[in-house]
């Protein structure tokens, strides 16, 4: 598809993050994949100075946990069920299906989630722009620009996927699931911030130590997410597991423990490669994440639980 030449004034307005308000955002998550994605779920959910979570939308993944994207879809679907009801939160509005299979050569994948984020994505003013933040395969987000690519004037997508621009792969299970989609993402315009995993999201990892210590028995969603967690251990002994989904989410409620730099957006090959062309669009990326104080405001309002 051949996308149209952004402004790039408009385009570097609404790549900042506003740090003076909550703002708005949906959350993409492949949510059964692992145990990340419950921890950043919960946490936007429990920081409503800094987000309000308009809808959670559930991503197709494929791997040993799923016979397939839409058997992953579902689960995560029935996943995010789960933890709401930790939080006695109705999904009614809320939460979405999403694609049942990857993006196909030509066309978009249609599904609740996609037309959901269209109808909320076209309802906002492009100086205050729809945050969506996605930690699986981007599917979903970009099915929704090719359904209506006037969105991408009306979104910053956060996602994270892929490695280090630097790096001579950006093959990871995020990107590597969906590249078609990928490139969507980074091709049409839209504001993006992406958060990669080796070397960045990487430093986010837990302990049965510390998730313990600061979460069992606060409340039934943080027992939920202590037993989730500490069911991936065969032995705790110097063990750390990544919960690196929390740095997407990250930089929306405490942004200046992930700073990011503009640069071009990159161009991904078919083999999950970086190239580089400095004539390009600009996107965020985020550079470090700071592991100590993203763990404790997180565990801090985990531990607080859902304001309803």
């Amino acid at each position: 598809m051949d996308w149209k030449k952004p402004d790039l004034n408009e385009l570097i307005k609404r790549l900042n993050v506003p740090t003076d308000r909550p703002v708005d955002m949906v959350l993409d998550t492949d949510t059964y994949n692992e145990v990340d994605d419950q921890f950043a779920l919960c946490y936007a959910l429990c920081s409503p100075e800094r987000v309000n979570v308009k809808a959670v939308y559930a991503a197709p993944f494929h791997n040993d946990r799923s016979t397939g994207p839409e058997d992953g879809m579902v689960k995560s679907y029935n996943e995010i069920l789960r933890l709401l009801r930790s939080m006695d939160i109705d999904p009614e509005g809320l939460v979405f299906e999403g694609s049942r299979r990857y993006l196909p050569k030509d066309g978009y994948v249609d599904s609740p989630a996609a037309r959901d984020l269209v109808n909320k994505a076209l309802a906002r003013d492009p100086d205050d722009p729809l945050f969506v933040v996605a930690i699986g395969a981007i599917t979903n987000v970009a099915s929704a620009i090719l359904m209506e690519p006037a969105i991408v004037d009306r979104i910053h997508v956060i996602w994270l996927g892929g490695h280090p621009l630097t790096w001579p792969t950006a093959r990871e299970f995020n990107l590597s699931q969906d590249v078609p989609a990928a490139r969507v993402i980074f091709d049409c315009g839209c504001a993006v911030t992406l958060v990669p995993c080796w070397g960045v999201a990487s430093h986010l990892l837990g302990t049965a130590y510390d998730v313990r210590a600061c979460l069992a028995g606060k409340n039934p969603m943080c027992d939920a997410l202590v037993e989730l967690f500490c069911a991936y251990a065969d032995d705790e002994f110097g063990w750390g597991k990544e919960i690196w989904d929390v740095a997407a989410v990250s930089c929306l409620i405490v942004p200046q423990f992930v700073p990011a730099v503009l640069e071009p957006s990159p161009l991904l090959s078919d083999d999950s490669r970086w190239s580089r062309d400095a004539s390009r669009h600009p996107i965020r990326v985020v550079q470090f994440a700071y592991r100590t104080p993203i763990f404790r405001d997180m565990y801090k309002k985990l531990a607080r639980g859902y304001q309803k």
